[in-house]
């Protein structure tokens, strides 16, 4: 039955869960930004994280800090796509290998395969929560998961730190000038391998935190990151491969679909929803909302 009330607490349920979705999208585009690679394994850094933030919340610093376990968690995972960088996705440039694109679909997919059966072996299959002591917020007359609008709050501010990290700083600048030329970029000085490493460790830092964000909403287990994934893929093709500004405006679409289709429709549809909006955009617009056009010479 169709209220205001109910279609104003789904409408706000979609934008917390879109912004926090974007988070992945961010990190997925931001690698191919500037890596000019696909990395397929980005759930598995999303599980990551999500198996982080369960072990601080649960065994170090317990649900009241659960802010300082994400940022922990994000930081976690960061380092580690730091330190695998050089060894997997650098010699796609120094190594000689002409068919890039191949080379990194083989490497992220062994990657993904490698994480995923490494956390199944060492947790087992079994779901679990590291939770939180926030309580349900009343936004007006209408009730709002504690957890959802924290996270929420905090993927806010992490889009906000990025991107005053990418507009005012010197970081910012050269990995802006390395996503719109390479050639250009090393011509300029800049050391773009190493802004390779920076950039890889950023973009599933997004993801991690991500999974950090959601673990008390999604519950944690090893696959966790598959069905985020999927929706962060349909966002940077909704918004435009490449697209920053799309990545948070798509993200924000897909969750409000996903939240007034299952309130109005059917909740066991909830993932479906987001391909009918990804149909209806490439139906549309087949470069995405915010990106460029392919001419035909």
């Amino acid at each position: 039955m169709f209220t205001p009330e109910l279609f104003a607490q789904a409408l706000i349920a979609g934008v917390v869960i879109g912004v926090i979705y974007a988070l992945m999208a961010l990190g997925i585009t931001f690698i191919y930004s500037i890596v000019k690679m696909i990395n397929w394994s980005m759930g598995e850094f999303y599980m990551i994280g999500s198996y982080a933030q369960y072990l601080i919340v649960i065994y170090l610093l317990g649900p009241n800090l659960w802010y300082v376990a994400a940022i922990l968690s994000a930081a976690g995972v960061f380092l580690l796509g730091w330190l695998i960088e050089p060894i997997l996705i650098k010699p796609m440039f120094t190594g000689g290998i002409e068919r890039k694109d191949d080379y990194a679909t083989v490497v992220t997919i062994a990657l993904l395969l490698l994480l995923r059966n490494l956390a199944t072996a060492l947790s087992g299959p079994y779901q679990r929560t590291p939770g939180t002591s926030l309580p349900t917020v009343m936004l007006g007359p209408l009730p709002e998961s504690g957890a959802r609008l924290a996270a929420f709050i905090c993927a806010l501010a992490a889009i906000a730190l990025f991107y005053l990290l990418l507009k005012r700083t010197w970081l910012g600048l050269a990995l802006r000038a390395t996503s719109q030329s390479r050639v250009g970029a090393q011509t300029a000085g800049v050391d773009v391998l190493a802004l390779d490493k920076i950039a890889f460790g950023i973009g599933v830092g997004l993801a991690g935190l991500a999974g950090a964000l959601l673990a008390p909403v999604f519950m944690v287990y090893p696959t966790n990151g598959v069905v985020t994934t999927t929706k962060g893929f349909e966002i940077i093709v909704i918004g435009g491969l490449g697209s920053i500004p799309g990545a948070l405006i798509a993200g924000v679409l897909l969750g409000i679909a996903e939240s007034l289709g299952s309130t109005f429709i059917a909740s066991a549809y909830q993932n479906a929803y987001g391909f009918v909006l990804l149909l209806l955009v490439l139906a549309l617009r087949p470069s995405g909302l915010f990106g460029e056009r392919i001419r035909q010479a």
